[in-house]
């Protein structure tokens, strides 16, 4: 299905809700949240200053873990790292950082020089139920590596390409090859885990979802944009469109930035299409079952869209990031939206609009290109934000 709201009514937080789907009992209320503006506690350890978090992660003891991607730290933020220390703050934190429930630091590690393969730009985090900690990199030359709780290394995922040798040129950033699955040249940018399957689902920047042995990491199965084969999908850029003030027009196979592949516990596999405003569903086999539109008239791409390389110009797409509501089926999902600047609620069977919180700006309860959300077993609701927003909030389930 696909649900489209207009613009008025999405400006007015109003959206028909239909209770009726799949025929399962619809008796859970939307949720609704206040911010803790005192989680996490500060200051941080060791003149600590949180950096761009692009994800998160909670564990099966409701341990939320984070990367803060210390490349994104700027020189008057961190004084006390010039020698000698220019002031007493700040110095970036470890990349990974693992919080409890409550907001202490309990376990933090990660960066250069943790390991010969740490990834210049870690992207994804995900702690399965064993707690270990799996640690994703785009890029060429990334791949995906898998450390103990204490950051330990344990594997590495048997797929990288890679990097480019000294004075050699990087591929385009948008080089894709969607028929090669031995060789992932553009790093990981997303990956899901399914431990009941043994299953890792991984987005590498193209127009794909790519499954492998979660153990060996041998290649299993792909495809792209409504369960497309891997063979018929094109390499080649997507076009931009004239944003004239409504959704983009319809668009068969993925259109990147393809930003998030998830795993609900019925199953199915919910991808990010930010380059469509929209989230695609399938089943573990790869057959597309529905779709829904996210904030549709948000423009999706093309030259008027910005970014960390263009930042005179604002970001464009709407579905950065997704994460599942704590009920026992799961009835909603909450979509991370860091050009509207908000987190837009649906319901999972239906893909109908049914709330928001969130909204532009720098206090607490507010964001600032969100891009990372997680929820626990309470429900509540965890965020991250990068570029200069660089910071982590919890949301309380009322």
């Amino acid at each position: 299905m696909k649900i489209r709201c207009s613009a008025a009514v999405i400006a007015a937080s109003i959206c028909s809700f239909a209770l009726i789907s799949n025929g399962l009992a619809q008796d859970v209320p939307v949720p609704q949240y206040r911010v803790d503006p005192f989680w996490p506690k500060v200051p941080l350890p060791n003149a600590w200053l949180v950096q761009g978090v692009p994800t998160m992660t909670v564990d099966d003891r409701d341990h939320i873990w984070i990367i803060s991607r210390g490349r994104d730290m700027q020189a008057d933020e961190s004084m006390a790292a010039f020698d000698p220390p220019r002031g007493d703050c700040c110095v970036p934190t470890p990349e990974i950082i693992e919080f409890d429930p409550e907001g202490n630091v309990i376990n933090a590690w990660g960066g250069p020089g943790h390991h010969p393969l740490w990834p210049a730009s870690p992207q994804t985090v995900i702690v399965d139920s064993e707690f270990n900690v799996w640690v994703s990199g785009l890029g060429q030359g990334e791949g995906l590596l898998k450390f103990t709780r204490e950051g330990e290394f344990l594997w590495d995922f048997p797929h990288r390409g890679p990097k480019p040798a000294p004075g050699e040129r990087a591929l385009p950033r948008n080089f894709q090859d969607n028929q090669e699955t031995e060789v992932l040249r553009n790093g990981i940018f997303n990956f899901a885990l399914d431990e009941e399957e043994r299953e890792i689902y991984v987005l590498d920047n193209g127009k794909r979802v790519l499954v492998y042995d979660m153990d060996d990491g041998e290649y299993k199965r792909g495809w792209g944009g409504r369960g497309k084969p891997l063979s018929e999908i094109d390499n080649g850029p997507v076009p931009p469109y004239e944003w004239d003030g409504g959704p983009p027009p319809d668009m068969d196979g993925f259109v990147p930035a393809v930003h998030c592949v998830m795993i609900s516990d019925d199953g199915l596999v919910y991808v990010c299409e930010r380059g469509m405003n929209r989230v695609q569903v399938f089943t573990r086999a790869g057959e597309h079952v529905s779709e829904f539109m996210v904030a549709p008239n948000t423009p999706a791409r093309g030259p008027i869209c910005g970014g960390p390389r263009n930042p005179e110009l604002p970001m464009c797409g709407s579905t950065y990031n997704l994460a599942f509501s704590h009920d026992e089926n799961q009835q909603y999902v909450f979509v991370a939206d860091g050009t509207n600047h908000r987190v837009w609620i649906h319901d999972r069977f239906t893909g109908e609009y049914v709330g928001q919180f969130g909204s532009p700006g720098r206090n607490a309860g507010q964001f600032y290109w969100i891009d990372a959300i997680a929820s626990d077993s309470r429900g509540n609701i965890y965020t991250g934000e990068v570029s200069t927003g660089k910071r982590v909030q919890k949301f309380v389930l009322q």
